[in-house]
């Protein structure tokens, strides 16, 4: 029996090049070229610009187009919330369709499936709770901060 797949197209590296492009944001006030960041990163832009579409559907970042185009954030980094890109991603499906994959369709199977239901969900959500405590400001400054 296989779980729907379609409801998450986030690849799970996404989730780290969303955070590190998030954090390279918070640095520029001004619009910043997705070949910049992807420079920044030493990634591709048309990946990047993908993993951005998604940030920007969630309004987390604001887009312009054009010759001039780019990224910026749209709220101050203190207010953005690492729970809230991972949400933005739905990172967290694929695991728990990879987890239901395995389960066939017999009573033993079915009381399997629910039991692996119940430990995705509550992995999800203590996932979602620990990154709760973390915003793109904090990261930024963990990261970018000079060595002593």
């Amino acid at each position: 029996m296989k779980a729907d797949k379609s409801i998450s197209t986030a690849h799970p590296k996404w989730f780290g090049l969303s955070l590190q492009a998030l954090v390279i944001l918070s640095q520029k006030s001004e619009i910043y070229p997705s070949a910049a960041i992807a420079d920044c990163l030493k990634s591709e832009a048309t990946q990047l610009r993908r993993v951005l579409a998604k940030l920007a559907a969630a309004q987390l970042i604001e887009t312009r187009e054009g010759r001039d185009g780019g990224y910026r954030l749209k709220r101050p980094p203190e207010t953005i919330s690492l729970a809230e890109v991972y949400t933005a991603l739905k990172v967290g499906e694929p695991f728990c369709s990879g987890m239901l994959d395995t389960i066939g369709i017999h009573d033993t199977e079915l009381k399997m499936k629910s039991a692996f239901t119940d430990i995705a969900q509550e992995i999800e959500q203590r996932t979602i709770d620990t990154l709760q405590k973390y915003t793109i400001a904090q990261l930024a400054e963990r990261t970018l901060s000079k060595s002593s």
